[in-house]
């Protein structure tokens, strides 16, 4: 498959690479194949059609977060799917998710239009970085189940839908031999996603190599390497990958500074509260002494601080 160097090959876990990939007219047919391995969409429930749109979440409210989708969709039934690319965990995954998806959702309906004209609505997003440690799977899905049976909605009303892909769980499972990417189209394509690590600039050689075979046998895996290969050499494209990669890595290093600062800060917060501690004691100590020698409250008081209170407490203790 291979016309340029592997290490010329752009990452395509960042937001912009994936969605010159996944998100042209021109790949369509690669972003449906994709969507239906991750959808697990067979017989008559495959994707056949999709129509990108663009869309930007918030701005309802002054101070609102102005949010564009990385990658957003309309399939031939209606439902809308967004794919977001996420590099950096900011522990806030789930409640980001639930957000926009959210706000997806809502924004179907339209003026004089009733509730049941709504459709369902997923998100997938695929992290860069554990999400569920207690969980081994690289691949969740969650949908609203009733609590004692778990038994999903009926159709009509099943409209929530989420996913969650963690490569580094995927790529561990990869490495220890757990896949057969041979009969599993999703593991080919998170493959291919994996293969290039522009962060810790590193080529997984042994993915290119697997991959390789793999192509024999699957021609939208081939036609998507050489996408890749192109977007990687157009020197417009290049340059705007490069630019939001240094974006990505400017950001974590300030979120990893501001964590590193709190740090520091609550260290000496909590020194400072220990010596205070301290002194309290000492205080307590002192007013006990005087309280033995029959010194007034007020005088007491001025001495060491406590409060009126704190010293008939202390003398009904004594």
């Amino acid at each position: 498959m291979r016309r340029i160097p592997l290490h010329k090959l752009i990452d395509l876990k960042v937001d912009f690479a994936f969605k010159q990939l996944f998100g042209s007219e021109r790949n369509k047919h690669i972003t449906i194949v994709f969507l239906n391995a991750i959808l697990a969409r067979t017989g008559r429930d495959t994707i056949k059609e999709v129509t990108f749109l663009n869309e930007e979440l918030g701005g309802q409210y002054d101070g609102d977060k102005q949010s564009r989708l990385d990658l957003l969709v309309k399939t031939q039934s209606g439902e809308h799917i967004n794919i977001e690319m996420q590099l950096s965990n900011q522990d806030d995954m789930m409640k980001r998710t639930l957000y926009y998806w959210s706000r997806l959702f809502a924004k179907q309906l339209e003026k004089g239009k009733g509730y049941r004209t709504l459709l369902p609505t997923i998100t997938i997003n695929i992290c860069n970085f554990t999400v569920f440690n207690d969980l081994a799977h690289y691949h969740t899905t969650y949908h609203l189940y009733e609590d004692a049976e778990l038994k999903r909605l009926r159709p009509i009303d099943d409209v929530l839908e989420v996913h969650f892909i963690e490569m580094n769980k995927f790529l561990k499972a990869w490495h220890d031999k757990k896949l057969q990417p041979l009969d599993d189209i999703l593991a080919r394509w998170l493959l291919l996603l994996g293969m290039v690590d522009a962060r810790k600039e590193k080529v997984y050689t042994e993915i290119y190599e697997e991959l390789e075979e793999l192509a024999m046998k699957d021609e939208n895996l081939i036609d998507a390497f050489g996408t890749w290969e192109e977007l990687s050499q157009t020197p417009e494209t290049r340059f705007a990958y490069e630019m939001r990669l240094k974006a990505i890595i400017d950001d974590e290093a300030r979120l990893s500074d501001a964590i590193d600062k709190g740090e520091e800060r609550g260290i000496e917060i909590g020194i400072e509260l220990g010596k205070e501690e301290g002194r309290h004691e000492e205080r307590l100590q002192l007013a006990k002494n005087l309280l033995a020698l029959h010194v007034e409250l007020e005088t007491i008081q001025q001495a060491t601080g406590l409060s009126i209170d704190e010293l008939e407490q202390l003398k009904r203790r004594m």
